[in-house]
């Protein structure tokens, strides 16, 4: 290990034990590669000893596949190929989003463009053979021969975490890697830092976490305090998601709307953490023209800037009024409520 790797490790391990959290603007920031108007990229994982960079935004899966269910498909895959154009290259989708019509229309936009784009999508499944069969049909309906980041989705109930090594979860996502299915494995939820931890000590280590980044996490159950400095320290890729604290509906982020800070304040918040990408929901023109101005002229917040927003959002945020993915089931996916036996 070098001197350096040897400081930064130290750095870190301190950080754990203080609960700080590292803003992007500190040490520990890895090699953003600007690419002068384009969305610039970070650093997700190590391959062979290659280090893997993505777009530090990323096209959410659930919201295009509602952009082309309200519109079309035509303009669905129009807002892709804009993306791609202008260095959006990391795209995100799940199995379950829109019962697979995410996927569908994913596949069919980035049929002739697939070497363009970093794609992931997530495994619903638990268990081995249903974990297989999950892969082979987002492998088909993506029009695609390999998944760069397969993800487990959803951690967000205590026994989620044994279920995928008990189960054989695990064991298919090893295998998909050995037959070059897969690229990476990862994971995500969005329910409790705990669970993330209990992920991480699993005997696996993953490219990739995938969690709540926004400004009222810092204070409730916070991810960015509990889970970032682990990630940090295991060299596992952060993922950000809820940067604008959500929506059931997709349409009226809730912290925005509540007024408690602009939608770029929200993005250019979360971006300023050490996170790989955060992921944004593009439905629409407008979206994805925000998505490219914040990306695009992206700069980190200060450390006086992040603390007075943090300050501004405190009382209203410590009990998780705003982030009703974490205490309620009003974000859980329908799939796994059933999968752990809810009525729904």
């Amino acid at each position: 290990m070098s001197h350096e790797q040897s400081t930064r490790r130290a750095f870190i391990r301190s950080t754990i034990a203080s609960g700080t959290v590292i803003p992007l603007g500190g040490s520990l920031l890895s090699g953003q590669i600007n690419r002068g108007n384009g969305i610039p990229l970070r650093r997700l994982t190590t391959h062979n000893g290659e280090d893997i960079y993505v777009s530090i935004l990323c096209l959410g899966g659930w919201h295009i596949g509602k952009a082309a269910i309200e519109s079309s498909d035509k303009e669905a895959i129009r807002l892709m190929h804009t993306a791609i154009d202008e260095g959006l290259t990391f795209f995100d989708n799940a199995w379950d989003y829109h019962n697979g019509y995410s996927e569908q229309i994913m596949g069919k936009a980035l049929k002739d463009r697939r070497d363009r784009v970093f794609l992931m999508t997530k495994n619903c499944e638990r268990d081995y053979l249903g974990s297989k069969q999950q892969l082979d049909e987002s492998l088909r309906r993506l029009k695609t021969d390999v998944i760069d980041l397969w993800q487990f989705h959803e951690m967000i109930y205590d026994n989620d975490p044994d279920w995928v090594f008990e189960k054989g979860g695990i064991r298919a996502g090893i295998e998909a890697v050995q037959a070059g299915k897969v690229r990476f494995l990862g994971f995500t939820g969005h329910k409790d830092p705990r669970i993330h931890l209990k992920m991480l000590n699993k005997p696996y280590h993953w490219a990739s976490s995938q969690m709540p980044i926004n400004i009222c996490d810092y204070h409730y159950r916070s991810f960015q305090k509990l889970v970032i400095p682990t990630c940090l320290e295991q060299q596992i890729g952060i993922i950000g998601m809820k940067s604008l604290g959500g929506s059931p509906d997709g349409k009226k982020a809730r912290i925005p709307s509540a007024g408690i800070a602009t939608a770029e304040e929200c993005i250019q918040y979360s971006l300023s953490m050490p996170v790989s990408s955060l992921v944004v929901g593009i439905r629409n023109t407008k979206d994805l023209d925000q998505a490219l101005r914040l990306g695009q002229n992206f700069q980190p917040m200060s450390e006086e800037q992040l603390s007075s927003l943090r300050e501004r959002v405190a009382e209203i945020s410590s009990d998780g009024r705003h982030e009703l993915f974490k205490t309620t089931q009003i974000f859980d996916g329908p799939y796994h409520q059933k999968q752990h036996g809810f009525d729904l």
